[in-house]
């Protein structure tokens, strides 16, 4: 697993199938960003059969195949989405479009799996819910900062048992290192990727309602800046958001790209989470200055004392077998459409309605 650049970042798990071979088929599309690893990961490993593989540049489909020599690499994106056997495709493409290749997607008759963040404006999400309503379609988004950590899998098991009794509210904290001369041109174009708090402000989005349980929330203040790249002016560097949902429940959250060189991994993202009980504080990647444990670390304190948990290799990554059988059932198990949209039109709206600090780059300057 690549552990300095969060674009690449694809967790491998213990094998978990929950159907046999070939009895859920899928296939890849549109390889823009490195999180198709492990999507394409988490569904194998639940049992799941790659068929295709498609993107129009053939240097990304080379690399692809690399990792999943089992694919087929497609001529068009029109053989995967006529494909028969295929029921569900997982893409990552430019963020700004991966709405209208998931409105393809469902046209065609099939499931769609998308990297976050799943769209990019509030029309985009107008569309998506309009074509699931009518066909029944999934649409379903990767929000792997929480569906593909296992110390945040545990966190919430944590929670649905009662550890901590009623939460009450959830911080969120998620620097990033940026590489910038790793990143593709559309990233720093903010009508492409969305802006800070569209992009990975949407992990810290989807965990606070799934965390606090809750369905319906409003952005109480939203903040970017772009403090230290002048020379990518449509880039925000940092953005910050404070969350109340509809239950009483609070969240504020900080995304940024100033991870530092030095650390082992592309960003230590925490989260905090209070309820009426107790509190629970999940490390992701790494535990500053201990070599032991990479990360996946999980403290509790309670009214049965203070615990700390390593959950990795242990709780493994339910969702990719949840959302086989939903797709096979029409169950919502692993992820409702409702809490999908609803994380989606979250982020939107904190990018949307955010306060822009300073000028871009000068911030600082004295």
């Amino acid at each position: 697993m690549q552990k300095s650049d969060g674009m690449n970042y694809a967790p491998k798990g213990k094998p978990n199938p929950v159907v046999k071979p070939g009895e859920f088929v899928f296939s890849a599309a549109h390889l823009d960003h490195g999180h198709i690893y492990g999507m394409c990961n988490g569904l194998t490993e639940a049992g799941a059969t790659l068929k295709y593989v498609y993107d129009p540049d053939p240097q990304k489909v080379a690399n692809f195949l690399k990792a999943f020599p089992q694919a087929i690499a497609a001529e068009s994106e029109e053989q995967v989405l006529n494909d028969p056997e295929t029921k569900l495709v997982a893409g990552a493409a430019v963020t700004s479009e991966r709405c209208a290749l998931g409105l393809r997607v469902i046209a065609a008759g099939k499931d769609y799996f998308t990297d976050k963040a799943p769209l990019t404006t509030l029309e985009q999400l107008e569309a998506a819910k309009a074509a699931t309503a009518e066909t029944g379609r999934k649409y379903m988004c990767y929000y792997s900062e929480r569906l593909h950590v296992e110390s945040a899998v545990y966190a919430g098991q944590l929670v649905e048992q009662g550890a901590i009794g009623k939460v009450i509210s959830v911080q969120g904290f998620g620097p990033h290192r940026l590489n910038a001369p790793t990143r593709p041109k559309w990233f720093f174009e903010k009508e492409k990727y969305g802006g800070i708090l569209c992009d990975i402000g949407s992990h810290q989005i989807e965990q606070y309602l799934f965390f606090a349980g809750e369905e319906d929330a409003e952005i109480r203040y939203s903040r970017v800046a772009n403090y230290a790249h002048p020379d990518y002016p449509e880039l925000d560097d940092y953005g910050d958001c404070c969350i109340v949902g509809k239950n009483g429940t609070t969240n504020y959250f900080r995304v940024d790209w100033f991870t530092p060189d030095a650390l082992r991994t592309w960003g230590d993202g925490r989260t905090f989470i209070l309820g009426t009980d107790g509190y629970i504080e999940i490390r992701k990647y790494i535990n500053i200055a201990d070599e032991t444990n990479d990360g996946d670390h999980v403290f509790l304190v309670n009214k049965d004392g203070e615990q700390h948990f390593t959950p990795r290799g242990q709780v493994g990554f339910p969702f990719f077998g949840q959302l086989i059988l939903d797709c096979i059932n029409r169950t919502e198990n692993a992820m409702t459409q409702a809490h999908c949209f609803k994380a989606a039109e979250l982020c939107v709206k904190a990018q949307l309605n955010a306060e822009y600090i300073g000028k871009p780059g000068q911030i600082l300057d004295k």
